[in-house]
């Protein structure tokens, strides 16, 4: 028996209402589907007045586009020819400003010594 009494009383919850009030719980899947808009189909985008739809896991043109597929293979070359060309030049970039920074340390050397060459004699005129 506890010393100060029992304080501690929770009170009874009140039922729950009805989940729901329409009826389409009680329709089966396909109308259901229909009804709730479940069937989102391929995905569609405009661009440049092109329609394309995504089939497949690759993106087709829908209205028949002036864009051939031989024209495309000829893009996808050019583009990575580019990058090829691209990270080339980056490289080059990067060789360049090592030269530069090897440069000026050698030009910063050469100034101290020759600061040192000229505080020396000074000192010994």
């Amino acid at each position: 028996m506890p010393l100060f009494g029992n304080t501690f009383s929770p009170k009874k919850t009140p039922p729950r209402k009805s989940a729901s009030l329409s009826n389409l719980h009680t329709l089966d899947r396909s109308t259901r589907e229909v009804e709730l808009g479940l069937e989102y189909g391929a995905p569609v985008m405009n661009i440049g007045g092109q329609s394309l739809k995504f089939e497949d896991g690759q993106w087709i043109t829908e209205s028949g586009g002036t864009v051939s597929n031989k024209e495309v293979q000829k893009l996808k070359k050019r583009n990575l020819q580019l990058e090829e060309e691209n990270n080339l030049l980056k490289l080059k970039i990067d060789i360049l400003l090592d030269m530069l920074s090897e440069t000026t340390a050698e030009s910063h050397v050469m100034q101290k010594e020759l600061e040192d060459m000229k505080n020396h004699y000074k000192r010994k005129k």
